[in-house]
């Protein structure tokens, strides 16, 4: 009876270390992928106001990313970079 105590006791600690140890990847991934949705959205947004001035930045995976993880900074260097190439 004692050793069930202990194996249930044992079990309960280690799904909380296991949790502990994956939530905040899960965490970051999940800000990563909710910035990248929010990225697109901006992108979009670019290109509806732009589509009056002839400005278009395409809206893919690597845009909408590079949005996610850098921010406002990365839709001014989206907007750099198209002005400058193009």
């Amino acid at each position: 009876m004692d050793i069930n105590i202990i194996t249930y006791l044992a079990c309960i600690c280690f799904i909380f270390i296991f949790g502990r140890i994956f939530i905040v990847p899960i965490k970051k991934i999940l800000k990563l992928v909710l910035n990248s949705i929010l990225g697109g959205v901006v992108i979009f947004i670019i290109n509806v106001i732009g589509s009056n001035f002839g400005f278009h930045i395409g809206l893919n995976f690597f845009t909408s990313i590079l949005i996610g993880l850098l921010g406002l900074p990365g839709v001014v260097c989206l907007i750099v970079v198209k002005l400058l190439i193009g």
